[in-house]
């Protein structure tokens, strides 16, 4: 007799998910690793002079330093949040029809947990890449920051796609 398997299998999008998600969570910790070793604190060095730095920051707030002003509260509500947010894409992605939309709620989760662990480990968020041109800098992001903006974007696509194909 053939052992039996206990519950359904896992489908094709929550396989991409889950490949995607982790594999952002660990690039992210990977890099901010790097950074944290080798960079001080507030410390930058500039990769393409006018262009791009490798910085050293620490985000209390949210993607691009939104909400970085604030104290526990905040610390709690961020990490609320993030909780909140991946048991929803939990739920979303049972839903998920389509590599498109698995890939996009992969890089979200990933994201999301990739951000979430420094501010379990820290209580703040990790940044290191600094776009500029002249004086104007874009607020300081790392790779969930990315992952989760990219992520956005493809699932708003994968879901004008899904509909237009309705």
């Amino acid at each position: 007799m053939r052992p039996v398997r206990g519950g359904p299998p896992i489908r094709r999008e929550l396989k991409i998910l889950i490949a995607i998600a982790a594999a952002i969570a660990i690039v992210d910790q990977i890099t901010k690793a790097a950074v944290l070793a080798r960079l001080f604190f507030t410390e930058s060095v500039s990769v393409i002079p006018g262009l791009f730095n490798l910085v050293h920051y620490r985000n209390p707030g949210a993607a691009f330093s939104i909400l970085s002003s604030g104290g526990t509260g905040r610390t709690v509500f961020l990490l609320t949040t993030s909780i909140v947010a991946l048991i929803i894409i939990g739920f979303i992605a049972r839903q998920a029809r389509g590599g498109l939309q698995g890939a996009a709620l992969g890089l979200i989760a990933g994201g999301a947990l990739g951000n979430l662990v420094d501010r379990v480990r820290f209580g703040y968020v990790v940044d290191f890449l600094d776009f500029y041109i002249g004086g104007y800098h874009w607020p300081a992001f790392n790779v969930a920051d990315s992952a989760i903006t990219t992520g956005a974007i493809l699932a708003v696509f994968a879901f004008y796609v899904k509909t237009s194909d309705s």
